[in-house]
Parts: structure tokens; C-alpha cells; sequence
């Protein structure tokens, strides 16, 4: 009955977002009060446990997300993506350009949402194509390879952190291990598929957008850029190496692994690029300011949908669904990592909203990690991965990617859909691997 109960509760959640196009938030919370109700939570308690669940949630991810807008925002304003882009451009060459724009996606997607990412560098995939006078889709399928794999797969983005809480997964671990995965996920569902699709070759778009093109003396240095954008990510990156490397009594590593936190990375990301690509580009603090209010505003939603997917988890939790289902999978041999990916799978084809299918599948599956004692870390991914898999017509991701580079639905399939599986597949494969050696 719980998990028929459950399944009643995802279908209500599809058909809330796909059908009655309900804003994702308002959806979480009406299924996650139904399904507590429905799964014998007291009444009195179904509120205080959804408070609960947004809260915790939200308070271990708030400044991470915020702080993660603002960092994009501030170097798309200040010409630090740009500069980014243009100077690997000239490194590898017209040749290899579509490597340049997939490292230029990996880079610049670490700091931003999919979303804003890929709107942020397709006016430079549009000129890069029209410059070095090759097909569009040559370097538009690297660059939105690279933003999905660090959507599905790094932390600070929203997805694999708001995992990563919900599982207690380390985030340090999680963005090597994350590392490793979206490196051949990105070449293989990037420059590689690309072979695949040579035949088409739809024209730049044109009156789709208005990029603003920065001068040479209006872009920050590209040291500057390239190390600004890191920050974060080194910062957890040396923590996870400490935390692997040294004494838990040592002095250094209590400061590496405080640095490397996800708020005291982004926290310290943040403050300097308020300076770099900010006031040492000539801006007020007036100004700067207004750049982050602008950030915030962006994510406001975004925020709500993680802390409403926390709220589910909760009810989940608290309703004993967890533990039952955690009682059934006990004795089975399938492994946990493939059984959260095959969740947030189905869930994404249904819902279309990988944040959605990640947050869901993490409140069905979080009890099995400590039944089973699997990598918590690499539990992040297999959901991560699951959560990328397809990317349906429901998918705002679709219509994006199919709008900007003029195809029609068949080939967003052959392109976009592909792109999302593949990354999907090898992301599993990657994590069964993975588990060999760590598990």
C-alpha cells in the first residue's frame, strides 16, 4: 500500500506540472501534504514536517545557489565568459575550435545554471560558428554537452548539491568523482556525437538575439576570468584531497576542509569577484550591486523548487515510506546505484524537470545508502546521471535547444535528445565503475 500510495503521488506530481501546468513549487508542496495525508502522517504534523524538510534543505544550499548565480552573473557582465571563450579559441585553433567552445562550456558551466549558461554563450556560439565559418551544430553540441554534464554531475550546481544534502554525501568527493565522470561523458555526448549529425546544418538564427560584444579593453585579463571561475571548485577540490591525504587532528587540514565547504568556497568566490570583475573593471559598488540583486532575482524559483523537492523528501521520510521501501529492496540484488538511476529516469521522461527527478528520487532512495552502505557520493551521480536521461518535449531544455539552432522536433531528437542519454549512459557506466574500486 505505501508504495502504491507513492506511485499515486508521482503521477499526481506529473500531471500537476505536464498537464495542469502547475508552477513546480505549488506542485511539491500539494503532493507532498497529499501523499503525507494519504500515507497515514498525522495531520498536525504533515506542515511542521514540510517546514522541516524545505528548511534543512534550503539551509544547506541557499548560499551555495545564490552565491553561484552571482558568480555567473558578475562574469557574463564584466566580459569574463567572453574572454574566456575567444582566448581558447586561439589556442586550439579554427581546426579544434569545437573543443575550445566544450571546455569553454565546462568552465563557464561550473558557476551557472544550464539555463542561463547556455543563453549566456550561445550569441558566441553563433559568431565562433559564422567567423570560423563552420556548421553550427559543430560547436553548439559541445557547448550544451559540457553545461548538461555540469549540471547533472558538479557541485555548486543545484542538482548534485541538493543531492548530495538529502544523501549527506561529502560534496568534496562528490565533485572528483563528478569530475571523472563528466570528462568522457562531455567528449563522448559532444564533439564525438557530433559525427553522428553531420548532416545537418541549419543556418545561424537570425533577430534571436542581441549579444553584447565586449571590446578588448572592457574584458577582464583571461587569467583573471579563468581563475575567478575556479575558485570554488579548487577550493573543494584541495579539501577532498586533505580530507583523503591527511590526519583528521592536522591543523592544515582543518583549514583546507573549512575553505573548502560549499558556502566558504562560494562565500570567498563571490568576494573576489566583486573585485575582479567588478570594481577592478571600473564599476561602483552601486552598480556591482545591482548585477548581484539581478543574480538572486533569476533563482528566486529555483530556490523554492529545491527547498519544495526537501519538503517531499521529508514527508517521505517521516511517513515511513522510505524505511518500506529500503525493507523491500533489502534482500534484492539489484544494486542501489542502478535502482536510483532507473528512478530518476522515468521520473525525468514524466516530468520532464531534472531538478524535479533528482529531488523525488532522493527522498524514495535516501534510506537504501545506509541499509546498504553504497558510496553516498556516488549515489549523487547515479541520480544525477538518471535525472539527465532523454530530455522530453516536457523539458523547457528542449524547446530551448531546438528554438536557438532552428530544427525541427525530429532532429532536436537526433541531436538534443541524444546528447542528454548519452551523457546519462556513460554517467552510470562511469559510477558502476567507480563503485569497483571504492565500493
Amino acid at each position: 500500500m505505501p508504495l502504491f500510495i507513492l506511485a499515486c503521488g508521482i503521477f499526481l506530481l506529473f500531471f500537476l506540472i505536464v498537464k495542469v501546468k502547475l508552477n513546480s513549487f505549488l506542485s511539491l508542496v500539494l503532493v507532498a501534504m497529499v501523499v503525507g495525508y494519504a500515507e497515514g502522517l498525522p495531520i498536525i504534523k504533515i506542515l511542521p514536517t514540510i517546514q522541516s524538510g524545505l528548511g534543512a534543505t534550503l539551509g544547506g544550499l541557499a548560499i551555495v545557489i545564490s552565491f553561484g548565480a552571482m558568480l555567473g552573473k558578475l562574469m557574463a557582465e564584466s566580459g569574463g565568459a567572453q574572454r574566456i571563450a575567444t582566448t581558447l579559441i586561439n589556442v586550439f585553433g579554427r581546426k579544434n575550435v569545437k573543443w575550445a567552445v566544450c571546455l569553454t562550456g565546462f568552465v563557464v558551466g561550473i558557476a551557472l545554471f544550464y539555463e542561463i549558461g547556455f543563453v549566456l554563450l550561445i550569441p558566441l556560439v553563433f559568431t565562433i560558428a559564422v567567423e570560423a565559418k563552420i556548421p553550427l551544430l559543430e560547436v553548439g553540441i559541445p557547448m550544451a554537452a559540457a553545461l548538461s554534464a555540469t549540471h547533472g554531475f558538479l557541485p555548486p550546481h543545484p542538482g548534485p548539491t541538493a543531492i548530495a544534502v538529502i544523501y549527506n554525501a561529502d560534496i568534496g568527493l562528490t565533485l572528483l568523482y563528478g569530475a571523472i565522470l563528466a570528462v568522457p561523458a562531455v567528449i563522448i555526448a559532444g564533439p564525438l556525437l557530433y559525427n553522428t549529425v553531420k548532416d545537418l546544418n541549419p543556418a545561424v538564427p537570425q533577430g534571436l538575439y542581441s549579444p553584447k560584444v565586449f571590446t578588448e579593453e572592457e574584458m577582464p585579463s583571461f587569467l583573471t576570468s579563468i581563475s575567478t571561475a575556479l575558485i570554488p571548485v579548487i577550493l573543494m577540490a584541495v579539501s577532498a584531497v586533505a580530507k583523503l591525504t591527511m590526519s583528521g587532528d592536522s591543523v592544515v587540514q582543518n583549514v583546507l576542509v573549512f575553505l573548502g565547504t560549499p558556502d566558504m568556497a562560494m562565500s570567498i568566490s563571490v568576494g573576489i569577484a566583486i573585485f575582479t570583475f567588478g570594481l577592478n573593471r571600473g564599476k561602483s559598488m552601486t552598480e556591482v550591486m545591482k548585477i548581484v540583486e539581478q543574480a538572486v532575482l533569476v533563482i528566486a524559483m529555483i530556490l523554492l523548487i529545491v527547498g519544495g523537492g526537501g519538503a517531499l523528501k521529508q514527508i517521505l521520510i517521516e511517513s515511513g515510506v522510505g524505511k518500506y521501501i529500503g525493507a523491500l529492496m533489502a534482500g534484492s540484488n539489484l544494486s542501489p546505484l542502478l535502482l536510483a538511476w532507473l528512478i530518476a529516469a522515468v521520473i525525468r521522461i514524466s516530468v520532464g524537470s531534472a531538478t524535479v527527478a533528482a529531488l523525488t528520487t532522493g527522498g524514495i532512495v535516501a534510506p537504501l545508502i545506509a541499509m546498504s552502505g553504497v558510496s553516498p557520493e556516488l549515489m549523487v551521480l547515479a541520480t544525477g546521471a538518471g535525472s539527465l536521461i532523454v530530455s522530453p518535449p516536457n523539458d523547457p531544455g528542449f524547446w530551448l535547444f531546438k528554438e536557438f539552432f532552428g530544427l525541427t522536433i525530429k532532429e532536436t531528437v537526433r541531436t538534443w535528445c541524444a546528447l542528454e542519454t548519452t551523457i546519462s549512459v556513460v554517467g552510470l557506466i562511469g559510477v558502476l565503475a567507480i563503485n569497483v574500486f571504492v565500493g
